[in-house]
């Protein structure tokens, strides 16, 4: 699977097997019996393959169900059928035949997909490395547009508590060091193990100075459904052409209700800057080319208001917050793994903030901030 610098490392959860699988198509009418697994994920927080059956290919996800249950599962279930009655990037996952679209099957939790047409051209490719061109920016910022246009209307609430989410609750709050507190109250491993790292003092330090920024733009960030995980891994292609189109969208395992700025706050932190390389005692490349074109992909299909422009700046610093607080938790209390969850708080949390209090990252953001504000913005990529 990959690892958190980026090498691949072995699994954390076994691979699926064909009897497996076989046992979980038996509840539904609807695909046949599976003959032969074609791939094996190497995504890190579930197993996944593309399995194929007598009636054609699909995809098969387990979750353990400390992770995912089968009510957590479908919450974002019902946002992919929302989804794809309103535009063909999204297939709705298969129902089993009592129903449901997620089946629990001892200690986990399984879903099963339709495979989606096209390529899988980002298959190993890892969060926080680039796209392969420009073209491709460009076609998944107008994907997650049109994504966006799909998601208006669905009106869920918010996901109920779960590892491994990517909420809102910190950068919404009017008062973020309580939400923060409670955050952690209810992950008492997560709180007990924080506690004597003095995070709350490094959390008002380093949080709240970006959280006060995004302030007057709070109120007009109107709520919707996002992805929260958008990158190249998370698309299908058209073809393996440097000008190949977004096809398909997949893999909402971090939807929640947001709002469209924290969307493409994260697709900017996912993709632009090269986070792997933090810790080389160099400056990490960043890929301002490739922002421009994504968000000029975006509002080629669904404009920006001048709020949501400067917001995207603030926003930007701490959109990664929530998640990686959520995957501490994760690997403390799941995999009661200290040393990951280490790297998840010192590495994920506060390094990011750390360097977008440097001159690089303030630069990145001045960027921001002059192409909100309409004015010339600089065109040399940032060394």
């Amino acid at each position: 699977m990959h690892g958190l610098d980026g090498a691949l490392v072995a699994p954390d959860w076994a691979a699926l097997t064909l009897s497996e699988v076989n046992e979980l198509l038996d509840g539904y009418d609807c695909v046949g019996s599976a003959t032969q697994l074609l791939s094996t994920s190497p995504r890190p927080f579930s197993a996944a393959s593309r399995v194929a059956t007598g009636s054609g290919e699909l995809f098969v996800k387990r979750h353990a169900r400390s992770v995912r249950t089968q009510a957590t599962l479908e919450e974002e279930h019902r946002f992919l059928i929302h989804l794809a009655k309103r535009t063909s990037l999204v297939r709705a996952p298969y129902a089993a035949r009592d129903g449901h679209t997620a089946i629990m099957i001892g200690n986990w939790t399984y879903e099963v997909h339709p495979c989606a047409d096209g390529l899988d051209r980002y298959e190993d490719a890892l969060s926080w490395t680039p796209y392969f061109s420009v073209e491709h920016a460009q076609a998944a910022g107008s994907a997650l547009a049109e994504l966006h246009k799909a998601a208006k209307n669905f009106n869920g609430p918010s996901r109920k508590q779960a590892p491994l989410l990517s909420g809102f609750s910190l950068i919404a709050s009017l008062d973020p060091v309580a939400t923060f507190r409670q955050f952690l109250a209810a992950r008492p491993p997560l709180e007990a193990w924080l506690g004597g790292k003095k995070s709350a003092p490094a959390f008002e330090r380093m949080f709240l100075p970006w959280h006060r920024r995004l302030q007057p733009c709070r109120e007009a960030l109107a709520p919707l459904w996002t992805h929260n995980d958008w990158h190249g891994s998370n698309l299908i292609w058209s073809d393996d052409d440097a000008t190949a189109q977004a096809t398909a969208v997949i893999d909402f395992g971090l939807a929640d209700k947001t709002c469209a700025v924290h969307d493409l706050a994260t697709a900017i932190e996912r993709s632009a800057i090269e986070w792997l390389r933090l810790d080389a005692r160099e400056n990490i490349p960043v890929h301002l080319d490739q922002v421009v074109a994504l968000l000029q992909g975006y509002q080629e299909r669904l404009r920006l208001t001048s709020i949501q422009r400067h917001a995207l700046a603030a926003m930007l610093p701490i959109v990664h917050c929530e998640f990686a607080l959520s995957e501490a938790d994760y690997f403390l209390t799941v995999l009661e793994d200290e040393e990951r969850a280490e790297i998840a708080w010192e590495g994920y949390f506060l390094g990011h903030l750390r360097w977008f209090d440097s001159p690089e990252g303030r630069a990145v953001l001045h960027f921001l901030e002059s192409w909100a504000a309409d004015e010339p913005a600089p065109r040399k990529e940032i060394p």
